[in-house]
């Protein structure tokens, strides 16, 4: 992954934010141990910024396309209203019982739905509407993903989509075989002329962008 932001800067900020929960330390750690591919793990600073945007919109609905160990689902958790509940989709049916694990251990496990399959087959079956949806998944899919959830996020409500930057990839001549990378382009370029949004783009970690519904 390149470094967009100086190492000692990145240090800086770092010590300066909010620290990760125990708990995150915990399932950070575990994950790093015993599961394949852990660099797809939100970082302990992006999960922050994840925590705060979820305690600025207290959101009542959220959904969450990929999951992985559940961190950052856990740290939506963090702001979510009292009566909100979060879906959260994973293809990897392994991962499930360390998701659940650490959902209980947060003892609002209850508010955390978690489905396992195929999101493209599984969103247009959730009749809500939601506040919050975060999209970390396939990046094939990313635009896929956008068409299927822009009409049930809400007016005023807020899509974070990671990896938008895809390790400085974005700014690169693609094969055609590279499909992740062209997908994620033509992604930043269609919801950036999106009228239904309106659209910023953090280089935090491997790029987030955030978009609000009008």
């Amino acid at each position: 992954m390149n470094n967009f932001i100086n190492k000692e800067i990145l240090e800086y900020v770092e010590l300066f934010s909010q620290k990760e929960p125990d708990l995150l330390k915990e399932l950070n750690r575990e994950t790093n141990l015993k599961v394949l591919n852990p660099r797809m793990l939100s970082g302990a600073y992006q999960g922050r910024i994840l925590s705060m945007i979820s305690k600025l919109l207290k959101p009542i609905n959220v959904l969450e396309v990929g999951t992985y160990t559940g961190y950052s689902a856990l740290c939506i958790l963090e702001g979510l209203d009292p009566n909100g509940i979060i879906h959260t989709i994973d293809k990897n049916e392994e991962l499930e019982s360390i998701q659940r694990k650490y959902f209980n251990k947060s003892k609002k496990g209850n508010k955390i739905i978690q489905y396992n399959g195929d999101a493209l087959k599984i969103i247009p079956e959730l009749n809500e509407s939601f506040d919050l949806i975060f999209i970390d998944a396939d990046k094939e899919n990313y635009i896929n993903y956008f068409n299927l959830v822009i009409n049930k996020l809400n007016k005023n409500g807020v899509l974070i989509s990671d990896n938008v930057l895809w390790s400085g990839k974005v700014l690169e001549k693609t094969s055609k075989n590279d499909t992740a990378t062209k997908t994620l382009f033509d992604f930043n370029n269609m919801i950036n002329n999106d009228s239904r949004v309106e659209t910023i783009i953090l280089p935090i970690r491997d790029g987030i962008s955030i978009c609000r519904k009008i």
